[in-house]
């Protein structure tokens, strides 16, 4: 196994132990608060077998070697190798001829999410936590549950007034303890008052200006760039995700940077950055430091990455992977949605159809050219927000036909797809 050393900052340096649960530099607070992550004694990394951890059955967990838990230790719901789908039909409609779809919707809770609860409630338990708890508009708050029964642990989740529907019910039925604030923002100092007083364990960003998740956790994200290269065989010339915090961005940035460093791959992809609000366009506009706050024009319908505020962590990872971030609007989504589940029979929440978007984008914009190879990743199942999604269709009309108006139905229902007015 290759042994962690430290918790490092991103921006400064500065290194803490890796048996704390944090993710906060207190030595670049406040405006100017940086994200930390795990660091590897370079040599380890180098001599990292990754050829021997390809030929391993089971999760994500056949990369324990490059993780900060033994896999002696792992909660396991059989997690991560998720199918990476070649996509020609949506490729000709966004004119790239090598398309790709890391599918993370086959997780066990159908998102990302359960690669970094994995990990992170792995240590949780490993460090004698209890109580585990997040901030989550749905994904991590049910993913979270989840490995909490899985582990024996209790679980609390911290959301808010308009999450959706399917994802609260997700949480409730595996066991999660949900608290629903009128006011987002006070998620946090819940879940800093829990830490504090009573010994949470919180997986989840808990203060402001955001810094993103718990170090340990972001680890499992890492699992996601190593099952690309394994699938390609190579490093692909884009990937491109849905980014509010920017947790699975760092998290993929630094798994192809380890397969870079082990001599896996000959150069790292660019990565994107589909956002709502564009907070990381304008910094890497500006050339900042530091991720600004910017006007939230309007509410979108992917409220898992609805803030009007990246990270540090999200800019970093951008930054070095010579990365863009793309902004992406409510206008068009469903029905991108909706041509995604025709063309290729799968059916993603809105936030993983925004990737779609920002590769068209690239594409105009000549950015993007049509023989480069594009890995979209789609982190989530589309029934998790369905009550979103179908809120404007009409209601279906209960049929109760004769024959021959069965046979005028099926007339009908003919002209549509031959016209093209079916998907």
């Amino acid at each position: 196994m290759t042994e962690p050393l430290a918790l490092q900052c991103l921006r400064c340096g500065t290194r803490y132990p890796v048996e704390a649960n944090r993710s906060r530099c207190t030595a670049c607070d406040g405006k100017q608060a940086s994200n930390l992550r795990v660091t590897y004694h370079p040599h380890d990394i180098q001599r990292w077998n990754f050829a021997s951890a390809q030929s391993k059955s089971g999760s994500m967990w056949r990369y324990a070697d490059m993780l900060p838990v033994p896999r002696e230790h792992a909660v396991s719901l059989n997690e991560g190798g998720t199918p990476l789908h070649a996509a020609p039909r949506m490729g000709q409609a966004l004119g790239l001829a090598k398309l790709f779809i890391k599918d993370e919707s086959r997780n066990p809770t159908q998102s990302y999410k359960d690669r970094v609860s994995s990990v992170a409630v792995s240590h949780a338990k490993l460090a004698g936590a209890s109580v585990v708890a997040t901030a989550s508009s749905g994904n991590a708050g049910a993913s979270l549950a989840a490995y909490a029964s899985r582990a024996g642990l209790a679980c609390v989740v911290a959301s808010m007034k308009g999450a959706s529907g399917p994802m609260v019910s997700q949480i409730r039925k595996l066991g999660g303890h949900l608290v629903l604030l009128e006011d987002k923002a006070l998620r946090w100092p819940l879940l800093a008052e829990g830490a504090a007083r009573h010994g949470w364990y919180v997986t989840s960003p808990y203060s402001t200006p955001v810094v993103g998740s718990t170090a340990v956790g972001i680890e499992g994200y890492k699992t996601i760039a190593y099952e690309i290269a394994a699938d390609l065989g190579f490093a692909p010339d884009w990937v491109i995700m849905p980014v509010c915090y920017g947790d699975a961005l760092a998290g993929v940035a630094q798994g192809f940077q380890d397969l870079l460093s082990a001599g896996q791959i000959a150069k790292l992809p660019r990565l994107v950055a589909a956002e709502a609000h564009g907070s990381l366009a304008h910094a890497l506009q500006a050339r900042a430091d530091v991720v600004e706050a910017v006007h939230a024009e309007y509410v979108p319908l992917a409220a898992s990455v609805g803030a009007n505020q990246s990270t540090y962590q999200a800019l970093h990872a951008l930054r070095t992977t010579d990365g863009l971030a793309v902004k992406v609007g409510n206008e068009g989504l469903v029905a991108l949605q909706e041509l995604i589940a025709a063309r290729e029979g799968l059916l993603f929440e809105l936030a993983s159809v925004m990737p779609f978007a920002a590769a068209k984008q690239l594409e105009r914009r000549g950015l993007i050219t049509r023989n480069d190879t594009v890995v979209c990743v789609a982190t989530a199942s589309g029934l998790k927000d369905t009550d979103k999604s179908t809120a404007t269709w009409d209601e279906l009309p209960i049929v109760n036909a004769a024959a021959a108006q069965i046979s005028e139905l099926a007339s009908d229902m003919n002209n549509r797809l031959r016209f093209g007015t079916c998907p």
